[in-house]
């Protein structure tokens, strides 16, 4: 027999990940805006996300949504806790988006539209960090709802995933651009990957040493057997796929840096999983208990499983339909 909250743990978790690394890159972007010296530059940078971007959050709607549906529990816990940060980051990329479009239709401000545009990516991303953070150091629950503060989520650990995310999404912004650009842009991209992928690789490591003393059942699971035999690869081929980055770098292989920084986040993203299972809320209800009813479930799997390809199709189409590098002849007007 199918589990079914196993199977929506899995398309959920999916659906987090594919809007981590889709619209990480393009925030990424918006986090560089800064660093990109001209408004030439900017303009390429912008039309080698223009095409995507706004699909790429499509996975941020099924990732909420299915959370609704195939978790409610959980979603009814998780969401207070979120309140603020959660807030902050749709209403972020809200503004993002907006400033996106108005920077070509208003030519005339179209310095103040750039500002929004870094401020609603940098602003977003922190909030997700934020998010992040809390979620993994855990949250107060009184029974089946949440027992906490309004500020709980404000904590050391959680500001600083704010701030690692930030850089570790500027890294694949630059990823990103390096394998879309050309010139003296993307030379200037390989100075600005640098520092990126030193700030991403050492937020990493810090991450690493923190999370198990947020909590002694993390640490268990950590340094226990067999747990300890499938954790700590991850760490050794974080270390390894660093040090490829880094020659990449140096030795400017194109082709070879946006698919090692979606190695790094693939990686991230599978030490959380372990950490993390088999809680839906962390510590206090697993995937069996925060699910829906199996009818519920396999109700909506029936109509998930006819979308998901239509979605999968369309955002593999606009990438394969826009693939190659952006001009300054060419782009979004």
């Amino acid at each position: 027999m199918i589990d079914l909250a196993m199977v929506w743990a899995c398309l959920l978790g999916f659906a987090v990940f594919a809007y981590v690394v889709l619209d990480g890159f393009d925030l990424g972007i918006g986090i560089l805006f800064p660093f990109l010296e001209n408004e030439t530059n900017r303009d390429l940078a912008m039309n080698s996300i223009a095409p995507v971007w706004d699909g790429n959050e499509t996975w941020l709607v099924l990732g909420g949504g299915g959370l609704m549906a195939a978790f409610p529990l959980a979603f009814a816990i998780l969401m207070p806790a979120f309140y603020a940060p959660l807030t902050v980051m749709l209403l972020s990329l809200v503004f993002r988006g907006v400033a996106f479009e108005f920077r070509w239709r208003d030519s005339r401000h179209k310095k103040w539209w750039d500002r929004g545009f870094i401020v609603g990516s940098t602003v977003a991303t922190f909030a997700q960090g934020i998010i992040l953070g809390t979620f993994i150091q855990g949250i107060e629950v009184t029974g089946r709802r949440y027992g906490g503060g309004w500020f709980d989520w404000l904590t050391p650990f959680s500001v600083f995933t704010g701030v690692a995310l930030i850089s570790g999404y500027a890294l694949l912004g630059a990823a990103w651009l390096i394998l879309k650009t050309e010139g003296r842009l993307q030379q200037r991209l390989y100075r600005l990957i640098l520092p990126c992928a030193i700030a991403t690789l050492s937020a990493i490591a810090i991450v690493s040493l923190w999370t198990p003393w947020l909590s002694d059942e993390i640490a268990d699971r950590w340094f226990s057997w067999p747990n300890i035999a499938v954790l700590w690869p991850i760490p050794m081929f974080v270390a390894l796929l660093g040090l490829v980055l880094l020659a990449g770098i140096r030795r400017q292989r194109e082709y070879r840096l946006f698919p090692i920084a979606l190695s790094l986040f693939l990686l991230s993203y599978a030490g959380l999983g372990i950490s993390m299972y088999p809680y839906m809320v962390p510590r206090h209800f697993t995937i069996h208990q925060a699910a829906a009813p199996d009818t519920s479930l396999g109700f909506l799997l029936v109509g998930t499983s006819l979308l998901l390809p239509m979605i999968l199709g369309y955002t593999a189409y606009a990438y394969w339909v826009f693939r190659g590098k952006v001009t300054d002849q060419e782009g979004y007007h």
